[in-house]
């Protein structure tokens, strides 16, 4: 070392893995317990009290808090840059017992054209039917953005599921902020390893934690991290009377483990993504290739303004559309047909007719989902391997021209 480092900020790998938890507050045990209990003792009912009351801190029962999950809590705030944290059962669950605690009938919500499907489908035809306005825009453009009087919430992904276009998150923040919205982003795909839209303005992150801060393809859990006023509004009311959607110890323990490996599993991941993504930009049978790392990337220089790397992801179409990107998912050996994304183990899926089916033809094509894509979560393997496989498939393709 060259320099004395004793009063830096410990680094994000640190805080990952050490953040929040001393050994010897548990006996020694160098991996934080999982506390399996629905419920807990009082020490008094005058204590029992003003627990529920708010007047003491502590445990009451385990729809709404528990100690293996308030480690997981305080360190998804540390390493996203927010104040507090509220870990759920899914991605969705997170989703969804924020717009119940945030919305009201006569609210409108702003979303970005292009979501994962079942967000989408959330948005228009769940909220709807509760008398929220939800209306779509081309968060690509922020300054085209037009936010109404009502407008109480704005949502979007960056990347964004599925073909990886990236927003500007400052521009979006700042529109959101001078009419008194809350900015609400999906960093599933990029994970606070590579990005952190806290620093960069927005009001609240959700995370499917079932991705890539799990990592290992074992686990459903979702997370809400921002300003501590609304992630405990979210806790009491989305939560506690609302969803239901709790998080189990065991499954936050899991997470846990995850996020010690993060920053390496995000090296890996993108190291792979980006020689992959130049393969098959180079190959004759390729029509295009998305991926935030290549030059040819229409949202490179605003990836690589918010981003520290790539991500794992890469979407595609071939030469042939459906019909030829079909014959390539079958004839992959190694890669693996499925949905889901962020595991060790690489996956390809086909989101017209698998993750964004909820989408209609009509407003795939709208909203730059082509049949034809193909996206592929590039995992820990070898990647040799994984180009050879490629490789292999695109031969068995066979040309359609």
């Amino acid at each position: 070392m060259t320099a004395d480092r004793r009063n830096c900020t410990p680094g994000f790998a640190t805080r990952a893995i050490h953040h929040g938890y001393d050994p010897m507050s548990a006996h020694g045990a160098l991996t934080a317990p999982v506390y399996m209990t629905s419920t807990y003792a009082f020490e008094s009912a005058e204590a029992g009290g003003a627990m529920f009351r708010g007047e003491r801190a502590g445990y009451i029962y385990g729809r709404t808090r528990n100690p293996t999950q308030a480690l997981l809590e305080d360190r998804l705030a540390v390493l996203e840059g927010g104040a507090a944290a509220l870990a759920l059962a899914s991605g969705m669950g997170a989703i969804s017992a924020l717009l119940w605690a945030l919305l009201e009938a006569g609210d409108e919500v702003v979303i970005d054209e292009t979501l994962y499907g079942n967000t989408f489908a959330l948005f228009t035809k769940g909220l709807t039917k509760f008398g929220v306005k939800v209306r779509l825009a081309d968060f690509t453009d922020p300054a085209a953005l037009a936010f109404g009087p009502n407008t109480r919430l704005v949502y979007f992904e960056t990347p964004a599921n599925p073909n990886l276009r990236v927003i500007d998150l400052a521009a979006v923040a700042a529109a959101a902020r001078k009419v008194g919205a809350t900015s609400v982003v999906d960093n599933t795909f990029a994970s606070p390893a590579l990005q952190r839209p806290i620093e960069h303005g927005i009001d609240v992150v959700v995370h499917s934690m079932t991705k890539f801060l799990g990592g290992h393809g074992d686990l459903l859990a979702g997370a809400i991290i921002g300003p501590k006023d609304i992630v405990e509004q979210v806790r009491g009311h989305g939560l506690r009377y609302l969803t239901g959607a709790t998080i189990a110890p065991l499954t936050a323990f899991l997470v846990l483990r995850g996020l010690k490996t993060l920053e390496l599993r995000m090296e890996r991941h993108s190291a792979s993504a980006m020689a992959i993504a130049r393969f098959l930009e180079g190959h004759p049978r390729v029509r295009w290739v998305a991926y935030p790392w290549l030059d040819s990337f229409a949202g490179r220089a605003i990836a690589r303004r918010q981003m520290s790397a790539g991500g794992g992801l890469v979407s595609f179409e071939l030469d042939g559309g459906v019909a030829a990107g079909m014959r390539f998912m079958n004839a992959l050996r190694l890669v693996t047909r499925a949905v889901s994304l962020g595991d060790a183990e690489t996956l390809v899926q086909h989101p017209a007719s698998m993750t964004h089916a909820q989408y209609t033809p009509e407003e795939r094509a709208d909203h730059g989902i082509s049949d034809g894509l193909v996206r592929l979560s590039v995992g820990l393997e070898t990647v040799a391997d994984v180009l050879d496989d490629i490789e292999q498939a695109l031969a068995a393709t066979g040309s359609t021209n």
